[in-house]
């Protein structure tokens, strides 16, 4: 079979494997949810096309096409990180295809390729053909505005590229962080050419601005730049996604003797105290349970310090986003997945009667506690005066009763095995549920909206009573919840286990 028929063929197998896909029916609802939110994101971005036009089209000094390519680190930079949110590094499924006949990069080769296809590649096009509607085509040949906008095709895949470089290696380990940093921080460098004058940003703006300027003239040279900076991440992302799926492939199980940490303290509880061992141990014995917590506790210091000592996210609108968003970030990551971990053992869990509600009180228990760890991290917020300790309990009181009660609803939903350590050739993966995105998002929304209409109509302590309320409320009826969920879920059991069994 010839290389580009095989292509096509693997490609067809992909998309198969998506439609007879666990999830599928419960994502296409779920799906309608994506859409709407998706279209609000493309009337902003057509919105800020507008505003663009208009500044382009007023300024005397500076072209349009210098103009939009002024601001093409911000995009790329955007761009990079929502892909963080929304594109997850998928499972490549190279078990099937190692005994055939086929050329050995041909799983991966697939796999890049239908990255570059993706139509997501094309969102920032919401932006960038307005613009040139309203900037370009009655300013230059038509033949320079499709090559502004070939230009930004090949940008933004080879930014895509860049992104999964980026992704696999931090899955390694967290100190690959430090690439992307580097690597955008070289990107501003010309600002620090005058620290604290215009001039910095000036040179920034110019810098970048001279690609349209290369493109105005008729210069290749942009358009093969770009072709030779997409060449390369191709190259070394092919290599590096070949690399970790035979190491995953390859790999040989070490025992290594180590002492055991017995919890004993929790043997008073009984079987919920079975269960609080089984969640510690999970992330201390697991590689992406682990890594996954660390990240995000990673992430909430971040953004703890960056509030409490600099003035970029002053003001109550932020307070409140980054309040919520730190309390929320690691329940939403562990509670999203509820029931997935234990997909790798869910038959001897059907074993006993209740055997999942004391489960399900001890994940509540383990994830409510974990709260304190980012109620720790940001007092430094509190005693640099930039928030309320009242906000602080009201928001984690929030967080424990009302976001977790629509978190853990899919516990009852949720049926598809999360590989514990694997990460490149595990046979399914969760993180493309449409049905749990869409759950991430309203835990994220509601009480946005919800603080955003108390405080307008009420005092900010008496908003943050409300809140506390409605949490505790929330949290002392969690045993009629939980045990709602857990009926829910049993009335579904056997689908989940043949669900779950298929997946692993």
């Amino acid at each position: 079979m010839k290389r580009l028929a095989l292509f096509k063929e693997l490609r067809r197998h992909r998309k198969l494997a998506e439609k007879r896909a666990l999830s599928y029916q419960q994502n296409k609802a779920a799906k309608v949810m994506i859409y709407i939110s998706s279209s609000l994101v493309f009337l902003y971005l057509i919105f800020i096309a507008i505003m663009f036009s208009l500044a382009a089209n007023d300024s005397t000094s500076v072209t349009p096409l210098e103009f939009i390519f002024g601001q093409a680190p911000f995009i790329l930079l955007i761009d990079f990180s929502f892909r963080f949110m929304a594109q997850q590094t998928p499972a490549q499924l190279v078990k099937p295809y190692i005994l055939l006949p086929i050329h050995k990069f041909a799983c991966v080769d697939t796999f890049l390729g239908t990255s570059m296809l993706n139509t997501s590649n094309l969102i920032w096009f919401t932006l960038l053909i307005p613009y040139a509607l309203m900037s370009l085509i009655f300013s230059y040949p038509i033949w320079t505005v499709l090559m502004f906008l070939l230009f930004w095709w090949l940008l933004i895949v080879a930014d895509s590229q860049w992104y999964l470089i980026c992704r696999t290696k931090i899955t390694d380990s967290l100190l690959w962080w430090l690439l992307p940093v580097a690597v955008y921080a070289i990107m501003a460098a010309p600002i620090l050419l005058e620290l604290g004058k215009d001039k910095g940003w000036e040179n920034f703006f110019e810098l970048y601005a001279g690609i349209g300027t290369l493109m105005e003239r008729g210069n290749p040279l942009p358009l093969l730049g770009v072709i030779a900076l997409l060449a390369a991440l191709l190259a070394v992302n092919r290599k590096l996604q070949y690399s970790h799926v035979w190491k995953e492939l390859a790999k040989v199980e070490t025992t290594k003797l180590h002492s055991v940490t017995r919890f004993s303290f929790l043997d008073k509880y009984g079987e919920i105290g079975e269960y609080l061992k089984l969640e510690i141990k999970t992330i201390l014995r697991n590689k992406n349970p682990r890594k996954t917590f660390i990240s995000n506790a990673a992430v909430v210091l971040f953004f703890v310090l960056l509030i409490a000592f600099t003035d970029m996210y002053d003001g109550d609108t932020f307070s409140n986003v980054w309040c919520i968003y730190c309390f929320v970030i690691l329940g939403t990551t562990n509670i999203i997945k509820v029931m997935c971990n234990e997909g790798n053992y869910i038959d001897g869990l059907m074993v006993h009667k209740e055997n999942i509600l004391s489960l399900l009180k001890a994940k509540y228990i383990f994830n409510s506690a974990m709260l304190i760890f980012p109620f720790l991290l940001m007092l430094p917020t509190v005693f640099a005066g930039k928030w309320d300790i009242a906000m602080l309990f009201s928001y984690g009181a929030f967080t424990a009763g009302f976001q977790f009660f629509i978190l853990f609803q899919m516990a009852v939903y949720n049926k598809q095995t999360m590989p514990l350590n694997e990460k490149f050739i595990a046979k399914g993966n969760v993180d493309n549920n449409y049905f749990a995105i869409a759950a991430s998002i309203s835990a994220f929304a509601i009480p946005m909206m919800l603080i955003s209409i108390l405080q307008s109509l009420l005092s900010k302590n008496m908003s943050y009573f409300i809140m506390f309320m409605i949490g505790l409320i929330f949290i002392a009826t969690s045993g009629l919840w939980l045990r709602n969920i857990y009926n829910r879920l049993m009335k579904r059991r056997y689908a989940n286990m043949e669900s779950f069994r298929a997946s692993r």
